[in-house]
Formats: structure tokens, C-alpha cells, sequence
């Protein structure tokens, strides 16, 4: 629980850096530029990552919340993304997810960063903070947008491989919608190594029929 807690302060740290954060057309938009490394020198914590499909800890561990949190706003907003990573391992089930699976984005600094471009004539600005349980987050533009955005998750497949293993793969698009036209694109596509048995809950719910 206490690398939870570390999550927190982690995140409060660098979100200082990002909340209010302007991002003008032809702007790049780039979150390790804006946040720098996170030290101990500079009050980050221990907190959980993921290093070869595995969790461990680290200092500064945690900010890949930040990283999905932004991939999703800006997914929902005519800022194009320029550079985004994704883990290569599934390490938790789909429990309670409330969004696609791949729809956010890892960070690792200082090469594995989220970027994006303002690609428009109009101004973003990004606010974030933190309540009792949540990390939240909101994009602001200096004009209306005249346009709405869905994200969809399409031709999502689970595969076994040769070794036994399985891996997981599917296409998040974007949709934007305006008055008169509805236009679509492939935002990003993921491929991951699953580090659970994806039948595992349907073993589970089948034996508990037969023992009943």
C-alpha cells in the first residue's frame, strides 16, 4: 500500500509541471520536456513499474497513470499524437476496465515519452489534479471545437503461441464527428505478450457449475 501512497506524491510532483500548460499551433506537446527526470533529489518516491513484464518498483514509479490519463484526453481532441508506447506484456485481466485495452500510453524517461502536436490554428491548455481517489484531468480550447470524437476499439483478437503463451493484439480508432461528415482513423495498434490465462475466469465459472 505504501508504493500506492508513493504513486500519489509522485504524481502530485509532476503534474506541477504540466497543469496549465499551454500548447500553441505547431507546438509540440512533450511530457518528459516538461516534466525531466524524476529523482530523489527532486521528492519522487518508490512506486510500482514494469520492467520485463514483471512489477517491480522504482523511483519516480507510478507516472504511467499520468501517461494513460493524457493519450486519453488527447485522443479525445483534434491535437495529432506524434509518439506514443505502449508495454509489450498484459500483465492484468480486463477487471472493471472502463476503457479499451491498449488505450493508454507507458512512459520510461526519457525515450519512452508521450508526444503530440497542435496541428491546428487554435490553443489547448491541459489541467490536472488530484482529489481523494483520482487522478483527473480536462483539455481546454481558446475557441469552439466544432467537432466531436469516440474512440473504438476494433478486431481485438487473443492468440496462442508456439510456446504455450498467449499474446493479444487490436486497433483503437478514432471518429470525429462534425455537422456534416464523419471521418475515421487508426489511432493505434497494440501487440502484447499475456502474462495470465485469459480463460482462467471461465475455468473458474465452468468448475463451479460442476460442483454444484
Amino acid at each position: 500500500m505504501y508504493l500506492q501512497e508513493n504513486k500519489r506524491t509522485n504524481l502530485q510532483i509532476a503534474i506541477e509541471h504540466l497543469n496549465e500548460v499551454e500548447i500553441k499551433p505547431n507546438e509540440y506537446f512533450s511530457l518528459w520536456k516538461l516534466v525531466g527526470r524524476p529523482t530523489k533529489r527532486k521528492g519522487y518516491l518508490e512506486g510500482l513499474v514494469l520492467k520485463s513484464g514483471k512489477i517491480d518498483k522504482d523511483i519516480g514509479g507510478g507516472l504511467c497513470q499520468l501517461g494513460n490519463l493524457l493519450f486519453w484526453i488527447f485522443a479525445h481532441s483534434p491535437l495529432t499524437i506524434k509518439e506514443r508506447y505502449r508495454h509489450g506484456f498484459d500483465v492484468f485481466p480486463d477487471v472493471n476496465r472502463k476503457v479499451p485495452f491498449g488505450a493508454g500510453a507507458t512512459l520510461s524517461y526519457n525515450y519512452v515519452d508521450l508526444q503530440v502536436k497542435n496541428e491546428t490554428e487554435n490553443s489547448f491548455k491541459i489541467k490536472l489534479w488530484l482529489d481523494d481517489t483520482h487522478l483527473n484531468g480536462e483539455l481546454f480550447s481558446k475557441t469552439d471545437v466544432n467537432e466531436s470524437y469516440r474512440i473504438e476499439e476494433r478486431n481485438h483478437r487473443v492468440e496462442q503461441q508456439f510456446w504455450g503463451g498467449y499474446s493479444r493484439h487490436n486497433q483503437i480508432f478514432k471518429i470525429v464527428t462534425t455537422e456534416n461528415s464523419e471521418n475515421e482513423y487508426l489511432l493505434v495498434e497494440n501487440h502484447a505478450i499475456m502474462m495470465y490465462d485469459p480463460f482462467l475466469e471461465n475455468k473458474k465459472k465452468t468448475n463451479n457449475v460442476h460442483s454444484t
